[in-house]
């Protein structure tokens, strides 16, 4: 079996105020250089997750890119979530410098917060 090396990049989304995973979110994926660059684009599955990486193992680049979630969908139609809800677009802008590494970068949500880190 084969193994893939280098780094890809994927993403997660939990509902902290329902404690389990965000399914049916609409996530974008830009490059962020002289110009903005939409590279690929997802829905979250019911685990929350993307079914495939945004960006395979071996092929990350450095550089600056952008995940969007659109979550306001998400959230609307909760009958604790004012309408519009308060979070539409969460936009995160992150650099990648270590092409070698798997980055991992999970949104946790709540129709009022959210959090957000570097995995593995």
């Amino acid at each position: 079996m084969s193994v893939q090396s280098g780094g890809g990049l994927s993403t997660h989304v939990l509902d902290t105020a329902r404690g389990r995973p965000a399914g049916g979110v609409r996530v974008e994926l830009f490059e962020v250089g002289d110009e903005r660059t939409k590279l690929t684009e997802a829905l979250t599955n019911p685990d929350g997750r993307t079914n495939t990486p945004l960006i395979e193992r071996g092929q990350l680049r450095p550089g600056t890119f952008e995940l969007v979630f659109h979550i306001g969908p998400y959230f609307a139609g909760f009958p604790d979530v004012t309408e519009p809800p308060f979070y539409d677009i969460i936009t995160l802008r992150f650099t990648v410098a270590d092409t070698a590494a798997h980055y991992h970068v999970p949104l946790a949500v709540s129709p009022w917060a959210y959090s957000t880190y570097r995995g593995s």
